[in-house]
Order: C-alpha cells, then sequence, then structure tokens
C-alpha cells in the first residue's frame, strides 16, 4: 500500500505542475493579446490594401492607357512623347508611394504597441517620456498631411474613370438596338479636350465603328476596371489615414493623462516619504525628551 499512496502523490503533484503550466501560459497570451492595439492593426491592414490596390492596378492601367493612345489617338510619337514621360515619372512616383506606405504603416503600428503598453502598464514602472509625446505628436500631424494629400489624388484618381466610362457609354449607346442613331460615324470621342495629348496630335478623336473597336479591345476594358479599382484603392487608403488620425490622437491623449498621473503620484509619493521622515523625527525627538 506504501508504494501506491507515493505514486499517487507524485501523480498529483504532476498534475499539479501541468495545471500550474497551462494556467500561466493561458495567462500569457490573454496578456500578449490585451497588448495588441487592435485599432492600429485594422488601420494598417487597411492602408496596405488599399495601397497595393491604388500602386498595383494603377501603373498597369496607365501603360493600358499610353498603348490604347498610341495605337489610336496619337499616330506620332512626337505627338504623345510627353504623355509618355509624365505616364513613366507616374509609375516611379508609384513605386516611392508603395515603399514609402509600407514603412509609414509599420511604423504606426509600432508606435501603435509602444502607447497601448504605455497605457496597460500606467500603474506600473513603466512611465512615457516627453521625447515619446512629441513623436505621437508628430505623427499626428504627419497622417493629417498625408490623409488631405490622399484625398487630392483620390480625386485625380476618378478622372481616368471619368474618361472611360464616357467613352464606354458611347460605345454602348452605338450598341444599343433601341438607340435612334442616323449616322454612326457621327458620334466621336477626342480624347484631345481632356489635356491628355496636345490639339495638334492625328487624329485626336475616334468615330464610329473605330470606336467601337476600340471599346472590344482587351486594353480598354482592362484599363477601365483597374482605374475602378485603384480609386476604389484610394479611398479605402483615406479611409485608413481618417482611423490612424483618430487612433493617434486618442494614443496621443493617453500618453498625456499618463505623464500627468505618473507626476501626480511622483509628487504623492514624495509628499509621503517626507510624511514619514518628520513622523520618525518627532518619534526620536519625544524618545529622547523622555
Amino acid at each position: 500500500m506504501k508504494p501506491a499512496m507515493e505514486t499517487t502523490a507524485e501523480e498529483n503533484q504532476e498534475l499539479n505542475q501541468e495545471k500550474r503550466g497551462t494556467s500561466c501560459c493561458f495567462e500569457c497570451c490573454i496578456k500578449c493579446l490585451g497588448g495588441v492595439p487592435y485599432a492600429s492593426l485594422v488601420a494598417t491592414i487597411l492602408c496596405f490594401s488599399g495601397v497595393a490596390l491604388f500602386c498595383g492596378c494603377g501603373h498597369v492601367a496607365l501603360t493600358g492607357t499610353v498603348t490604347i493612345l498610341e495605337n489610336h489617338f496619337s499616330t506620332l510619337p512626337s505627338d504623345h512623347a510627353l504623355l509618355t514621360h509624365v505616364v513613366q515619372l507616374m509609375q516611379y512616383v508609384i513605386y516611392g508611394i508603395a515603399s514609402f506606405f509600407f514603412l509609414y504603416g509599420i511604423i504606426l503600428l509600432a508606435e501603435g504597441f509602444y502607447t497601448t503598453s504605455a497605457v496597460k502598464e500606467l500603474h506600473s514602472e513603466f512611465k512615457t517620456t516627453i521625447c515619446g509625446r512629441c513623436i505621437s505628436g508628430m505623427f499626428v500631424f504627419l497622417t493629417y498631411i498625408l490623409g488631405v494629400a490622399w484625398l487630392g489624388v483620390f480625386g485625380f484618381s476618378a478622372v481616368p474613370v471619368f474618361v472611360f466610362y464616357n467613352m464606354w457609354s458611347t460605345c454602348a449607346t452605338m450598341r444599343s438596338p433601341g438607340a435612334n442613331i442616323t449616322s454612326i460615324d457621327s458620334i466621336c470621342v477626342d480624347v484631345r479636350q481632356y489635356g491628355v495629348i496636345s490639339w495638334n496630335a492625328t487624329p485626336g478623336k475616334v468615330c464610329g465603328s473605330a470606336l467601337g473597336d476600340i471599346c472590344n479591345t482587351s486594353e480598354f476594358y482592362l484599363s477601365y476596371h483597374l482605374y475602378i479599382v485603384a480609386c476604389a484603392g484610394a479611398g479605402a487608403t483615406v479611409i485608413a489615414l481618417i482611423h490612424f488620425l483618430m487612433v493617434l490622437s486618442a494614443n496621443w491623449a493617453y500618453l498625456k493623462d499618463a505623464s500627468h498621473m505618473h507626476a501626480y503620484q511622483d509628487i504623492k509619493t514624495k509628499e509621503e516619504q517626507e510624511l514619514q521622515d518628520i513622523q520618525s523625527r518627532s518619534k526620536e525627538c519625544l524618545n529622547s525628551y523622555s
């Protein structure tokens, strides 16, 4: 009976240790999940998605647009040389935008982790510094500027959608069986009026069946839908930056309150220490008199 009792005690001890280990792991996981800045994480994912859609779709759509113009609206290279240069420049800008926002999103997510830790550990040894609060304020200002800039990008990305929609609706009107059209050749699309190419470009406009052929090409179909997706990506990026701005503003306010709370706790601790020193001195004086 004695060995059996010893074995049972050892098994119970092992079970208790396993339970303690499981409990510690669970508490550690809960603590880690509690320190995740979910608002910043959602904003980062939305920002990455919007920028990826805008940059990727915009890059391919610009290449398709140049192909359409070269094949149908501008036969001389000198007429669309400026447009080709601008498109190449915009594609390089897209590369820079993608790289910048990839780094900026990671930095803002890291800042979210920092401020969340600062708030969660408000009553511990963790203390926010003036430098940390200044960096948070700088991110608020920079995100505001980027949000205003992306509003302009969103409006600019809607321009090619408008141009392609006009062409698509014109082609749909020509193909409509109920349309009362006397002469199909009288229906034209002139891209020169949009300032895409110069007024001296030849032919500059396409009419009738030639216009219908353009609308049936894969370049037109792909570019049109990619511009729509790029415009949606720009809108998603604007929403993400607004979300970031709200999160950063709240985090900055939390850090400011945390610093004031720490200052109050320091003053309170000093006063309590001074009071204890005074009480101890008074007791020493009483003891010396007695």
